[in-house]
């Protein structure tokens, strides 16, 4: 059967699947076939002619072509020479906020507390996180995005449209120093957090986390309250880190007793928040002392360049936290700041300001940006065992990327085409867990037109609301 006669036939069956022919060997759910592999394992192998075997939720043989003939696949794919990768993740965020996508950007003064705060506590509830994120997910699926970093308020509803959507979530409930839409007395995220933590924790799909906002919103006292939890609970930290200019003034003046310690991240050191737990959104800036002390707590970071430079945050030293061997990953901030949810144009972003930060240097070079997209991001979160390479044992979280669109040919290198030439609409399918969630766009896993009906609703009124506001 020809190319254009095999996608027709699996048009016919509504999905980019073909039967399994009988054979024999060993029973497995999924056999992709005929796929450019790259796997991001230690080595960086590459399959040009290659297979990957999934059997449930998990990877159980990769290699060349005709491997799959050692195994019965409930179903296979013919990749037809596209990529076959590690889904990406997308380190920072925070979904809910895709109910806000687009508004207020005429302002360019203080636009958090002028705009973005009184329509947070008038708008924010359980039913727009809970639709919000949904959409969310929806974007990140079929953008190739298989695991997600979130830190926002009701997680829960958060881990809920995750998980029917059936991406991954590492997802961390909000703490801070005043009253939020879900806590309403200062650090009552606190014990939200623990609850949620409580319901989460073991869900194939959710790692519940903390998320102390940022270190001016949060006491030493209660960062060293979470730290400790964490290790009792054994769950990931998430906060903001060196984000605004101003951040570490703003640290001495809120919690006096930090002005007793030289800088910044002595202080934080001395909470113990600094930990193999935290994943610190941003480091805007860092000192090579700084990053000294952040490799040696073996604390991961999430690199947002699209965000931070379009908030006009400054030019992170992600460049120089790689080459220390810290465990750096992409992220795209909220939908507010980094807009779109992908990653794959996060990757060439952070060549384009690493150059700049550095204009005379040989700055990322692709295979360094698909890892941060990846296995890099997969370290960061302290999951690497698990996710973020294609390999035996690991979860079978696959992305595919079409070869064949004008803007992937000529293919010469395949990390520089990923980089470079691919965009978000290259990706056709997306597998989590084993299982197919999105596919040409569309994702298989939840009621389309319940969705739609409940998001127009969601931004009928938020936009109604929106009108009332100066911005």
């Amino acid at each position: 059967m020809n190319k254009l006669l095999s996608l027709a036939v699996s048009a016919a069956l509504g999905l980019a699947l073909a039967p399994a022919a009988l054979a024999a060997g060993k029973p497995v759910s999924l056999a992709i076939v005929n796929a450019k592999v790259v796997t991001m394992d230690g080595a960086l192998h590459v399959y040009d002619n290659g297979t990957l075997i999934i059997d449930g939720g998990n990877i159980v043989a990769v290699g060349d072509a005709g491997l799959e003939r050692d195994y019965a696949p409930t179903q296979t794919i013919d990749a037809h020479g596209d990529i076959a990768m590690p889904g990406m993740i997308n380190a920072h965020n925070h979904i809910a906020m895709m109910a806000f996508r687009g508004l207020g950007e005429y302002r360019t003064d203080d636009r958090l507390r002028k705009f973005f705060f009184p329509l947070e506590s008038k708008m924010l509830d359980r039913q727009l996180i809970n639709v919000a994120s949904r959409q969310a997910a929806m974007e990140l699926a079929v953008g190739g995005v298989t695991t997600v970093v979130d830190m926002y308020y009701h997680e829960d509803e958060v881990a809920k449209a995750v998980r029917d959507v059936g991406i991954r979530g590492v997802l961390g409930e909000t703490v801070m120093n005043f009253p939020v839409v879900d806590a309403p007395q200062p650090y009552g995220g606190f014990d939200y957090a623990v609850d949620f933590i409580k319901q989460f924790k073991g869900d194939p799909l959710i790692t519940p986390a903390f998320a102390p906002h940022a270190p001016y919103s949060v006491s030493p006292q209660m960062l060293t309250k979470i730290q400790q939890a964490a290790e009792q609970y054994d769950v990931p930290v998430l906060m903001h880190l060196a984000e605004p200019p101003d951040e570490w003034e703003r640290v001495k003046t809120k919690f006096p007793e930090a002005a007793k310690f030289n800088d910044e991240l002595a202080y934080l050191d001395s909470t113990g928040i600094l930990s193999p737990r935290l994943l610190a959104a941003h480091v805007l800036r860092a000192s090579d002392a700084d990053i000294a002390l952040l490799k040696a707590r073996d604390v991961g970071v999430s690199h947002n360049p699209k965000a931070n430079t379009k908030g006009h945050g400054g030019l992170s030293p992600a460049l120089e936290m790689v080459h220390a061997g810290m465990d750096v990953g992409l992220g795209t901030d909220g939908p507010l700041s980094g807009n779109q949810m992908d990653i794959v144009s996060v990757m060439g972003y952070a060549k384009r300001v690493a150059n700049i930060r550095h204009p005379e240097e040989t700055t990322f070079k692709p295979p360094e940006l698909v890892t941060m997209a990846t296995i890099g991001g997969a370290r960061a979160l302290k999951m690497d065992k698990r996710i973020g390479s294609l390999e035996v044992g690991k979860a079978a979280d696959v992305i595919l990327i079409d070869t064949h669109s004008l803007n992937m040919q000529p293919m010469y290198d395949v990390y520089a085409a990923i980089v470079y030439q691919a965009n978000a609409g290259d990706i056709h399918t997306t597998i989590v867990n084993g299982r197919i969630v999105a596919r040409d766009g569309k994702v298989l896993t939840i009621d389309l037109d319940k969705q739609r009906q409940e998001w127009g609703a969601v931004t009928k009124k938020v936009s109604d609301f929106s009108k009332t506001l100066d911005y």
